[in-house]
């Protein structure tokens, strides 16, 4: 398409619905909201929906780019322009089409490019953004999956396969290094932020890099101490002693069970719980009683 003439033809202001004073939030809020109403996802076989679609996303790639904004409206400002019909289809006339060639680098001017150098310069693509709701043992043990993009740009809506590391957490925002939108004019692409929620698990939470989970003990074994078996988190049980008078809540450490993450291995973090009897019988009732009665120091 020859830039020059789409420039001079089109009011992006128009095509987003804002006024030309509008500012950089404004502009990027109406394409938003124009391009997830707009999007072909949203509207399957509707050609009309998907020619406008494209002409939001052409209209922000100028105005949502503050360079080429600025050119776009030096462009815009300089006055009436005479068109006329030849075998190439419309020309400009006179001494004007020849400063706008000028101006616009003799030819197609794409992003990035200087307004009288007729050169292009690399330019960073723009950063995306995604959100990302995992179950607990993705999150721990890590994952490959898609996403689905959003942001500023015309790819919103598409999704891509990106690699979660182990370990990320709950409301975690990780950066993705070059998954954003591909460079323009050779530069450099832009990242992909992905915000997670991870799911909860029946067993076990979550602390850092520790893993959590809660281990249910008789009043006999928490007062006189038991070897007790606790479940981890790769399936197989381990053997944990439990120390005589240990509390409610007390709170043992079983090294190394925890979350593997390129930064070390955390712990599994094991929470005493007492069971209490719902039901005795006559023999139990009488030995507790005796129990309770030889107790000297009561709390």
């Amino acid at each position: 398409m020859d830039v020059k003439r789409e420039w001079l033809e089109t009011d992006y202001y128009k095509v987003l619905g804002v006024s030309s004073s509008a500012s950089d939030k404004e502009i990027t809020k109406s394409y938003r909201k124009l391009a997830r109403n707009l999007h072909p996802d949203a509207n399957p076989g509707d050609t009309k929906a998907e020619e406008q679609f494209k002409e939001v996303s052409a209209a922000y790639d100028v105005l949502g780019d503050g360079e080429r904004r600025a050119q776009y409206d030096q462009v815009r400002h300089m006055g009436p322009m005479n068109f006329q019909a030849g075998p190439g289809g419309f020309t400009m006339e006179g001494d004007m089409a020849d400063f706008v060639s000028t101006f616009m680098g003799g030819g197609r001017f794409g992003r990035g490019g200087h307004p009288f150098s007729g050169q292009t310069r690399p330019v960073r693509g723009h950063d995306l953004s995604a959100h990302l709701t995992l179950e607990f043992d993705e999150a721990v043990q890590g994952v490959t999956t898609d996403v689905r993009l959003s942001g500023e740009t015309a790819l919103a809506g598409r999704s891509i396969s990106v690699r979660i590391p182990a370990g990320v957490a709950n409301g975690q925002k990780i950066k993705l290094a070059g998954k954003g939108e591909p460079g323009a004019n050779g530069g450099p692409p832009g990242d992909l932020y992905v915000m997670v929620d991870v799911k909860a698990h029946p067993v076990f939470g979550r602390q850092g890099k520790n893993l959590t989970v809660t281990v249910t003990v008789t009043f006999a074994q928490a007062t006189l101490g038991a070897e007790i078996s606790v479940p981890t988190f790769e399936g197989d049980p381990v053997k944990l002693r439990l120390p005589p008078g240990s509390q409610p809540d007390q709170v043992l450490r079983v090294r190394g069970r925890g979350v593997k993450t390129g930064k070390g291995t955390g712990d599994l973090l094991v929470k005493v719980a007492l069971e209490v009897p719902t039901e005795l019988n006559d023999e139990q009732r009488r030995a507790l009683e005796a129990f309770d009665k030889s107790m000297e120091a009561r709390p």
